[in-house]
């Protein structure tokens, strides 16, 4: 049994692994609820993507025997892909991780994966395993967040469960349609621009915002939401 780990801004995701088959991923825990989840099945080795804070912290946490082989993912960290990046050493792990991860579920293949989470992210990677690089937009929320904390008077808005339409008859209604339909424009017009550079192009999405945004988008695409579990417990192989 092997576990891997994402430690992200907002939540703890993790999966359970086999022979190199996902036997079960959870992916809204606290680490409290990690912590029993590990004592009902120890695990022989761990690999650890910490965006939050230090990984080292976590290991202390989930009291794990002092024998559990324990990989923190991190710049140096040997990895099955050739990193295009000026700064490596810069790089987040999970952005590392789900490049990873789209080679395992697309061998050979050129893949964009898309991360919907507190911040959006955009990276690829070719069919020889190199690693271009991408972008990183403000997420979902840090957009309403944002409008609210740098304006004096426009409220704190919860997003709703369905697209607003174009013309908002209200502030509130105006806010929401600014930011899900504008983040619905920048994301099919980046995976257009993609296209237009690789035309055989996979396009995964990722993050806990992909299920809402991908009633939107333009096919083909994949919903492939154990992307970076699937990168990190490939690393964890390559590592042993």
């Amino acid at each position: 049994m092997q576990v891997a780990i994402d430690w992200g801004n907002s939540a703890v995701k993790a999966g359970f692994f086999e022979n190199g088959r996902l036997l079960e991923a959870h992916h809204r825990l606290t680490v409290e609820a990690l912590e029993r989840l590990l004592r009902r099945q120890t695990p022989e080795a761990v690999v650890v993507s910490s965006t939050n804070r230090p990984a080292d912290q976590l290991r202390s946490l989930l009291n794990l025997p002092a024998d559990t082989f324990w990989l923190n993912l991190n710049g140096t960290t040997p990895v099955p892909v050739e990193k295009d990046y000026d700064t490596p050493q810069t790089l987040g792990s999970d952005r590392v991780a789900a490049a990873v991860g789209a080679g395992v579920l697309y061998p050979k293949e050129t893949s964009l994966v898309i991360d919907l989470g507190t911040c959006i992210t955009y990276d690829l990677v070719d069919a020889d395993s190199v690693f271009h690089g991408g972008m990183i937009s403000p997420g979902f929320r840090m957009r309403f967040r944002a409008m609210h904390e740098f304006t004096e008077r426009l409220p704190l808005v919860e997003p709703g469960e369905s697209r607003p339409p174009l013309l908002g008859k209200n502030t509130r209604q105006a806010m929401e349609g600014g930011v899900v339909n504008g983040l619905m424009a920048e994301l099919n017009g980046i995976i257009e621009a993609h296209r237009h550079e690789h035309p055989d192009i996979r396009i995964l999405l990722c993050g806990g915002d992909a299920p809402f945004f991908q009633s939107g988008l333009k096919p083909p695409f994949v919903l492939a939401p154990d992307v970076v579990l699937l990168g990190l417990n490939r690393i964890l192989d390559y590592n042993r």
